[in-house]
């Protein structure tokens, strides 16, 4: 064997425990959408989910934003914002799970209400 054919064995060698510890790690992700159809703007809005938030200082009357969380734990999901009267209006959510993945559609509506459109894979 020559001296590169044992350092190419070497190496695939070393590798493969990489590859294999790679290949059995799966990172569960839930792709979330916000949409503000309030009919005006928001501003302060927090977005609590099990073991962290996310949230814009300000959202137009129609804008969206996209998030990608990673669920630790159980919990509801709970919404929060300032509407353009200075109400502060709190919604608690769908009950998410660790592991789950998938989507989930949060609309903002009128009246200090939302709409929940979850397409989770179901709770382990």
């Amino acid at each position: 064997m020559t001296p590169r054919m044992r350092w190419q064995r070497g190496f695939l060698v070393a590798l493969l425990p990489a590859l294999i510890g790679a290949a059995g790690c799966h990172s569960y992700h839930v792709e979330t959408s916000v949409e503000n159809r309030t009919g005006a703007a928001i501003r302060l809005l927090e977005v609590d989910y099990p073991s962290a938030s996310f949230g814009a200082n300000s959202m137009a009357a129609g804008e969206t934003i996209h998030y990608r969380i990673q669920l630790r734990g159980s919990g509801a999901l709970r919404v929060q914002y300032t509407s353009s009267d200075g109400r502060q209006t709190q919604i608690e959510g769908p009950a998410l799970t660790e592991r789950q993945e998938g989507r989930l559609a949060i609309e903002l509506l009128p009246g200090g209400k939302a709409e929940f459109q979850p397409q989770l894979t179901p709770q382990p």
